[in-house]
């Protein structure tokens, strides 16, 4: 029988922090779920209740950094449970290298070795840490547990996780990780309540989000996947410019003069649709705009997908399925429609009316393959790991 209380789940990127908090005693049912946005900027916090409801909205005037958001969640927290037990902490950490395959309960030694990947991970990594070390000097006594992006994708066959490096780079880490690996564990174990038998099936998953990637899965494990070392790799993004010829950076250094600094901030910030744009890295944005720039931003997102399709196909030997998810997936019917026009060669073909509707099943009666949309819950997945690891 579960403890009563409930489990914090903190989900932290670069300027925000998602938080929920489900009740253990009544089947992990949400209670709260809201984000502060805009660390280091214009603060915001706002927090609904389970029914969606907004209970509580905050602003600063002042810049606050990830330890002080996270000492203003706590505090509001508080006030919000009012009195009622916290039993854990759970936090999503983009990379856990090859070290952690699993969650594991957060220790020390366990911090310090997660400080060791922020090279891999610069721009998720930090803030990752910086909640749970907040939590650890305010709450010391309640446990906290670590989910990793990068551990479901530890199934991948060797030779998928390879780069053609010096076996000595390789055996030092130098090595595709894969990353988005909450999201896409949620969506298969979403697919065997809703879909069993798809479910085990060749599926490729498109997580399209600021952030996005696609994985190949063939009975719910991962086989591979198009982000790689870091979250750079594979689909263009938001800000991200996705797979990239290694020497265009040698002429960026060698010709533009670009540092290792001005590299990074180039291909974090400054490229994928806002870069090809030159307008936004919001695709909500771009799709009202009438510039042909914008236009061009889309259909290289599309293409760059598309292409990758049929990689991960190749890999998994065929394709059973698709599954959209996140921000864009779940919610732009425009770009599932155009992915599915590039993808027709392999059987994909979508029910405009359900594809507009952008709930379940979206393809077409009689279509070769199966395509969802599914919408994630990353969140719900960290609880359900911290749960299991700490036997709550």
């Amino acid at each position: 029988m579960a403890q009563e209380g409930c489990i914090a789940v903190l989900n932290a990127g670069s300027s925000s922090i998602k938080v929920a908090l489900y009740d253990t005693g009544h089947d992990g049912a949400l209670l709260y779920r809201g984000q502060i946005e805009g660390i280091g900027v214009a603060p915001h916090l706002k927090v609904a209740d389970g029914a969606g409801t907004v209970v509580a909205e905050r602003r600063w005037t002042g810049t606050l950094n990830h330890h002080v958001a996270t000492a203003e969640i706590l505090k509001l927290g508080r006030e919000l449970l009012a009195g009622r037990s916290v039993l854990a902490f759970g936090h999503r950490v983009v990379h856990g290298g090859t070290e952690f395959a699993q969650p594991v309960r957060i220790e020390p030694t366990v911090v310090a070795a997660l400080a060791k990947l922020v090279p891999l991970a610069p721009l998720h990594q930090p803030h990752n840490i910086a909640p749970i070390e907040a939590i650890a000097a305010a709450a010391p006594q309640i446990p906290q547990v670590a989910c990793f992006d990068t551990a479901f994708h530890r199934t991948q066959p060797a030779l998928a996780q390879e780069f053609a490096l010096p076996r000595e780079l390789t055996a030092a880490g130098v090595r595709r990780y894969g990353f988005h690996g909450l999201s896409y564990d949620f969506i298969v174990s979403r697919l065997r309540e809703i879909d069993p038998d798809l479910a085990h099936r060749r599926l490729v998953i498109a997580h399209l989000g600021n952030g996005a990637s696609l994985c190949a899965v063939h009975e719910g494990k991962s086989v591979a996947s198009t982000m790689g070392f870091t979250a750079l790799d594979g689909l263009m993004m938001g800000t991200r410019a996705g797979a990239l010829d290694p020497g265009v950076l040698l002429y960026l250094m060698e010709e533009r003069g670009l540092d290792a600094k001005g590299i990074d901030d180039l291909l974090y910030r400054q490229s994928g649709l806002l870069g090809v744009s030159g307008i936004s890295s919001d695709m909500r944005t771009l799709r009202q705009s009438t510039s042909p720039a914008a236009a061009e931003a889309i259909a290289l997102f599309v293409y760059r997908i598309v292409r990758e399709t049929g990689s991960l196909a190749a890999a998994l030997g065929g394709l059973d399925g698709m599954v959209f998810t996140a921000g864009i997936g779940e919610n732009d019917a425009a770009t599932r429609a155009e992915v599915a026009a590039g993808c027709h060669w392999l059987g994909v073909a979508l029910d405009p009316e359900r594809n507009a509707a952008g709930q379940g099943v979206v393809s077409r009666e009689g279509s070769a393959m199966t395509v969802m949309v599914v919408p994630t819950d990353e969140e719900r997945m960290i609880a359900r790991y911290t749960g299991a690891t700490l036997g709550i």
